[in-house]
């Protein structure tokens, strides 16, 4: 099980860190994969683009490769039973940890004049979607291993007080490291909100793309054999890795190694190797997205599909809780 809020664009981290995952764990496992619009309210309390921004997820994730027919694909606010377990779950969670969250720490600095209480139990909510089918395995990015801790506490507590329901959730991502894509810029990771410009996107255009890979921040190259590689350049190698030929890498790395690098060659190799890899992805999405009564299936399908899960486990959760008075 995962989710992804409908804020901001898919990019190129997104891809290569989750969504590339999530099309092999389709045929692998049960799966389910959610838009989280119900997370988005906590810092998106506008609700005028909601709509569009979760077709636009829906369209992006299947034209990346996820299959309605054969993983859930759904919208959080579909299944009514994800609140349901919210507020139980509320009731074994502490201000205290909850306050302690990195991530809530983070948003409070980000959002100051909008801490609510649907920032502060995040994590909760976050437990809710995971455990309330009963998920064993999560695929989550480094970001998120401590709401995934937070998950295996609550459904511990909640295991302790009432009776065995859940199984503890543990991340799960192949046994490989997980991948982060390097911004353009050779600062941190490509991000759906910080520098948008050293961010590709799935939704970008052909120009757009090459115009922000020959932006990427270079120097004027070694001027010894073999000397070791900054940091930005390493960024630029990273993402030449991602989707360039073995035998253009192999090009560059022995440019490079020899003092004979001409990083404007190599960007525009990057720029035209990004926009084969997302211009097909863009396309797709595009047409995916204007078809509402098709994305209006798929949603009506991952609901179904989420809904009966969902029934399952709260009658068990009922049941132990001793809420089942007829």
């Amino acid at each position: 099980m995962s989710g992804i809020r409908p804020t901001g664009f898919l990019h190129l981290g997104n891809y290569f860190g989750a969504v590339k995952n999530y099309v092999r764990l389709q045929n692998e496992f049960e799966c389910y994969f959610m838009v989280a619009d119900l997370h988005s309210l906590t810092t998106h309390p506008d609700t005028k683009e909601l709509k569009t921004n979760v077709q636009r997820v829906l369209s992006e994730n299947i034209a990346c490769g996820l299959d309605p027919d054969n993983a859930a694909l759904y919208c959080q606010s579909h299944v009514y039973e994800t609140s349901e377990l919210y507020l139980y779950l509320n009731m074994l969670a502490y201000i205290g940890e909850l306050e302690k969250t990195v991530t809530f720490k983070d948003k409070v600095r980000q959002h100051e004049n909008n801490v609510n209480a649907g920032l502060l139990t995040y994590p909760v909510l976050q437990t809710a979607d995971i455990i309330l089918h009963r998920a064993s395995y999560v695929p989550v990015g480094k970001d998120q291993e401590q709401h995934l801790e937070m998950a295996r506490q609550f459904a511990n507590r909640f295991n302790h007080r009432y009776g065995d329901v859940f199984p503890e959730p543990h991340a799960f991502n192949y046994g490989d490291e997980l991948v982060k894509v390097p911004s353009l810029d050779g600062a941190g990771k490509m991000s759906k909100s910080e520098n948008q410009y050293a961010t590709l996107y799935l939704s970008d255009d052909d120009e757009l793309i090459r115009k922000k890979v020959m932006k990427a921040k270079t120097d004027s190259g070694p001027t010894e054999p073999n000397t070791p590689k900054p940091d930005y350049i390493e960024n630029i190698f990273a993402l030449m890795k991602l989707v360039s030929a073995d035998d253009v890498i192999k090009k560059f790395e022995e440019d490079y190694a020899t003092c004979s690098i001409r990083y404007g060659d190599m960007k525009k190799q990057l720029g035209e190797d990004m926009v084969s890899f997302i211009a097909p992805i863009r396309e797709k999405a595009d047409n995916i997205r204007n078809n509402e009564q098709y994305l209006k299936e798929v949603m009506e399908k991952g609901a179904e599909k989420a809904r009966k899960s969902a029934k399952a486990t709260m009658e068990l959760v009922r049941k132990a809780m001793g809420l089942n008075y007829y």
